[in-house]
């Protein structure tokens, strides 16, 4: 666990811990709100540049990880792409969902960015760089819906009351966006459990973090996903 660069503890996690057989480079998964629960998402920021084989490897471990935090079996997974059809994206996501509809996973096919906070995906994958570019947007636009909410009940009097009667509504939403609710990224792919906690965490966030670090070690998450690559079909 550690709340410092995500950059050392990557190369300092690779270094000590080594990467699970059959695996080319770790991934960061993280859980983003959903309408329906969480979804869990990665590549976060780690690999910048991937081959449709990397972003395999991510689905089938973002599947395990899915599949013990959130309690389901056959977590549906999504390849994140700038459509739904099959023409659609770079040759690498198309030729990566290409694997991914062969690999044995729950693959529901591509999901464009509005999709990732819908019902009918658990796992969305992509590149580290697209991947990290969506998650500090959706962090952006819930500092946005506060502060225009903050600001619209502050405008006059009658707003203040209207904020006031709204007051367990607003505090309701807020909670279901709380960054704090969702901290700890887990570096997985690795022969360990290894979470990312946010620079700025709190204790409340922390606390978070920790229990999904205990959730991976009680499931036994990096064996898991050892099994489950020696296991798939090639």
């Amino acid at each position: 666990m550690s709340s410092g660069n995500t950059g050392a503890l990557m190369a300092t996690a690779r270094y000590v811990l080594k990467t699970l057989p059959g695996i080319d480079r770790p991934a960061i998964i993280s859980a983003v709100p959903g309408v329906a629960g969480p979804t869990y998402m990665l590549d976060l920021g780690a690999n910048v540049g991937c081959t449709p084989e990397h972003l395999l490897q991510f689905a089938l471990m973002g599947s395990v990880v899915a599949e013990d935090m959130l309690e389901i079996e056959r977590p549906r997974v999504g390849l994140l792409n700038i459509g739904l059809e099959d023409i659609k994206g770079n040759e690498t996501v198309r030729e990566a969902g290409e694997l991914l509809a062969k690999s044995g996973l729950n693959y529901v096919g591509f999901v464009e960015g509005d999709g990732i906070f819908h019902a009918d995906v658990d796992v969305v994958v992509s590149d580290g760089f697209v991947g990290n570019v969506a998650l500090k947007t959706m962090e952006g636009v819930a500092k946005l819906i506060g502060s225009f909410l903050k600001e619209e009940f502050g405008r006059n009097v009658l707003r203040g009351l209207q904020g006031l009667v709204a007051k367990s509504a607003l505090e309701a939403l807020r909670g279901r966006l709380d960054p704090r609710r969702y901290n700890g990224a887990s570096l997985v792919g690795l022969n360990g459990i290894v979470l990312k906690s946010h620079g700025s965490a709190d204790q409340f966030a922390f606390e978070n973090a920790v229990q999904a670090a205990i959730v991976e070690a009680r499931k036994g998450v990096p064996v898991q996903i050892g099994k489950l690559i020696e296991t798939r079909p090639h």
